[in-house]
């Protein structure tokens, strides 16, 4: 159990904060996560990695010479903003490009990718190695769909070495991908984890047992087994990664990871079980690492990690790092000796959000400011009935994943109710979702933070500000909202996500409004056809996200993120059934 805190809802911002106090030498503060305290050279590289919190040392605390430049930090167990991303790499830039590097999760690629993509709008070089090291989330002919654990170590360290010996960007990408096509993980977990500020366990393993497979997002395995003793763990856990070793791979690094409740004695039982059956397999053993580099929070787990190692890429394994969390090689004086670290602070660029330009958008319309207030009682009623099933939603998140998404959207939505309100009452529609939708992606992360924050944000845009706005037009916007989702998230109806039920929403109401309904009729319709698309989801098998890996513990349980916009949309109908009765 996390039993330290203060408000569970302000963990990440507590510990990053004593992190950055514990470690003022080495690392800067800034909003969205940690930067480098010294400043790369100009010229250098800025390797960006992070990802969701509850996972230290990873992200913050790779951040230091021949590692990264600065670490992306988002909630527990959920990815970062993009806005985020943005702030922290506009603070680590030193003129070389940009490279992220981060474990393939769905709202990462989503946070990440729009953050690379505004970079280069900006005229920053930025590139992307996602990180796929994990054998048990995807067959081998999948294996770019794979998600990544504790091998994200190796991979920052071959970028970050790259990166700090003068490689240009080309070269730092090259050969991050590399490292990250010869990396393989697996792992066990033998109990669940606890969210801050949670009484139980977010999964649990039988008694007896150990679970196979785990992921560091609070997944639980894919199937469990009987526990082993420690020389039969060491081959459970080699043999998947035996099985992937490159033709004439003789040599590897090899990293024996506990997840946050393994005592090290007993990792170290394990490590040296592990060395000799590798050993015994013909492979030599480069500068191996034992101990916590990848946790979940409070999880009793433990994973094994093999980097096949090239020339080239054993040289990087063997280069220098210093940061909070690896220490490594000859590199034992801080960057920048000589000089302050409050002096380097000082010269950091500030990441503060840029100054609004002037608006050059004609007044909002009379249809839009009416618009804007409906949406602003909408955004209320429907932040309040997520708030009245937000623990439901988690347990059924929990069944398939890490459990955070009832916590997850009321915080989204929360976000967004402040957003809207706090706006001029002279702004109009499309604005104010769009300011709503941008702070529902920044506050809520994740991969349905960036989806709703998205679909919100095209709303609004697509409303526009026009002198009216019939129920055709309100149809219309549902249906860019949709596309625009589909097209980030990658999904189809039968994927089992949200779109399952934001797909007959869709339609019911566009079939609705186009045979003459009213709105309120139409939105009751579309709501119930909402609510049966999302039961359906119970029986599918999950092709996307986290859920796919444990298709089987999802099997008769609806997709919380369908549920959550069924219970949205139902709101939604029934104020307008009511406002229609009350005119």
């Amino acid at each position: 159990m996390t039993r330290i805190h203060g408000d569970p809802d302000a963990f990440v911002a507590d510990a990053l904060r004593g992190f950055a106090r514990a470690h003022e030498g080495e690392v800067s503060l800034v909003d969205g996560g940690v930067v480098r305290a010294h400043p790369l050279e100009s010229g250098k590289v800025a390797v960006l990695i992070g990802g969701g919190s509850g996972h230290y040392p990873a992200f913050a605390g790779y951040v230091g010479t021949g590692m990264a430049a600065g670490a992306v930090c988002g909630n527990v167990f959920t990815s970062p903003s993009t806005a985020q991303a943005l702030r922290v790499a506009h603070a680590a830039d030193a003129g070389g490009g940009v490279l992220f590097t981060y474990g393939r999760y769905a709202g990462d690629v989503i946070h990440f990718g729009e953050a690379e993509r505004r970079l280069r709008d900006e005229g920053i070089d930025a590139r992307t190695v996602l990180i796929t090291d994990d054998v048990a989330s995807a067959a081998v002919d999948d294996a770019g769909e794979r998600r990544g654990i504790a091998g994200i170590v190796c991979v920052f360290h071959i970028a970050g070495a790259a990166a700090e010996r003068g490689d240009p960007i080309d070269e730092v990408e090259r050969l991050a991908a590399l490292a990250n096509s010869r990396t393989r993980s697996h792992g066990v977990a033998f109990a669940g984890c606890t969210l801050p500020g949670a009484d139980h366990a977010l999964f649990e393993v039988p008694q007896g047992h150990m679970s196979i497979g785990l992921g560091i997002h609070g997944e639980p395995g894919v199937r469990d087994v009987p526990l082993q003793s420690a020389p039969e763990l060491a081959v459970t856990l080699a043999e998947p990664l035996l099985r992937e070793r490159p033709a004439g791979a003789h040599r590897a690094a090899v990293i024996v990871n506990g997840l946050g409740a393994v005592k090290y004695e007993e990792l170290f039982v394990l490590f040296g079980f592990v060395l000799e059956h590798l050993e015994a397999q013909g492979i030599e053993i480069v500068e191996p690492l034992c101990g916590e580099f990848v946790t979940s929070l409070d999880m009793a787990g433990v994973s094994l990690t093999v980097l096949w190692l090239d020339e080239e890429l054993e040289e990087l394994w063997r280069a220098p790092a210093f940061s909070p969390a690896l220490r490594k090689g000859a590199s034992a004086v801080l960057p920048g000796e000589g000089r302050s670290a409050a002096d380097d602070r000082a010269a950091l660029p500030t990441a503060e959000a840029p100054a609004e330009a002037a608006s050059t958008a004609p007044p909002a319309t009379p249809a839009s400011l009416r618009a804007a207030a409906v949406a602003r009682r909408l955004l209320v009623s429907t932040r309040d009935v997520i708030a009245t099933h937000a623990e439901r939603l988690g347990e059924l998140d929990a069944i398939a994943g890490d459990g955070d998404h009832g916590i997850g959207m009321l915080r989204g939505v929360t976000a967004a109710v402040e957003a809207a309100e706090s706006t001029d009452p002279a702004t109009g529609v499309r604005e104010l979702l769009q300011r709503a939708g941008d702070a529902w992606s920044e506050r809520a992360g994740g991969t349905s933070g960036a989806l709703w924050g998205a679909a919100v944000a095209q709303i609004g845009a697509s409303l526009g500000s026009p002198d009216a706005i019939s129920a055709a037009d309100v149809a219309r916007s549902v249906t860019a909202a949709r596309t625009r989702v589909a097209e980030l998230g990658g999904a189809q109806p039968g994927d089992k996500t949200m779109l399952d039920a934001i797909v007959p929403f869709d339609v019911t109401l566009s079939a609705q409004v186009r045979a003459g309904r009213g709105l309120p009729s139409a939105l009751r319709a579309a709501a119930e056809a909402a609510r049966a698309g999302a039961d359906a989801t119970a029986p599918m098998t999950p092709r996307r996200g986290r859920a796919r890996p444990l298709a089987e513990r999802s099997a008769g349980h609806p997709d919380p993120g369908a549920v959550s916009f069924s219970l949205m949309v139902a709101e939604i109908a029934r104020c307008a059934d009511t406002s229609r009765e009350g005119r």
